[in-house]
């Protein structure tokens, strides 16, 4: 492995019809030699933070749901959070990158300094990849590798993130920003 991804943004080229992943941005929270794991970024599922959840209702960035992170594990909850400085984060908080981390759901969020809370998501489930499976897809150009924003993570407008962050790439890359969702209609 040449280089580490984590931190980036994954977003899936025209190329990638994979109803998990067509017009996604993953947020690559680990990369190394063993494979790389993310969360899906735009993907809000129909339903708002409810049941045993309901706390960190409070907390989450708008809008207020769940979202699919990815395929792997999709009973599996994961809370993705950053702290404006990430020495004031709380135990309960694990970083992974560029000031990104999961926190402990068990937590209670009212013991969280919330003042420094830069954003809060729920996921369901999450993306990963095997050694080396990654950087094929690259190869194959079903991903474009671009940076993260820190507002990326928690963009108010999930459903337009995959166009916002095309639109904001240099050169070519922002033309696949108009790319036509089917393109045999046109």
């Amino acid at each position: 492995m040449a280089e580490s991804f984590a931190g980036k943004l994954l977003v899936a080229s025209p190329k990638l019809v994979d109803p998990n992943f067509a017009r996604t941005v993953v947020l690559l929270l680990a990369h190394d030699g063993e494979g790389a794991f993310g969360v899906v970024l735009n993907r809000p599922l129909e339903f708002d933070l409810a049941g045993p959840m309901a706390p960190w209702s409070a907390v989450a960035s708008p809008p207020e749901r769940i979202y699919q992170g990815g395929p792997v594990e999709p009973s599996a909850a994961l809370g993705l959070a950053r702290w404006l400085s990430p020495a004031a984060a709380p135990a309960a908080w694990s970083e992974m990158s560029a000031g990104f981390g999961v926190i402990d759901l068990n937590a209670d969020p009212d013991d969280l300094p919330l003042d420094d809370l830069d954003g809060f998501r729920l996921f369901a489930g999450y993306a990963g990849w095997s050694a080396q499976q990654l950087e094929g897809e690259i190869d194959e150009e079903a991903w474009f590798v671009v940076d993260a924003l820190p507002g990326d993570a928690f963009d108010p407008d999930p459903e337009h993130l995959w166009r916002n962050v095309l639109r904001r790439q240099p050169g070519k890359l922002a033309m696949f920003a108009y790319f036509p969702v089917t393109p045999n209609l046109n």
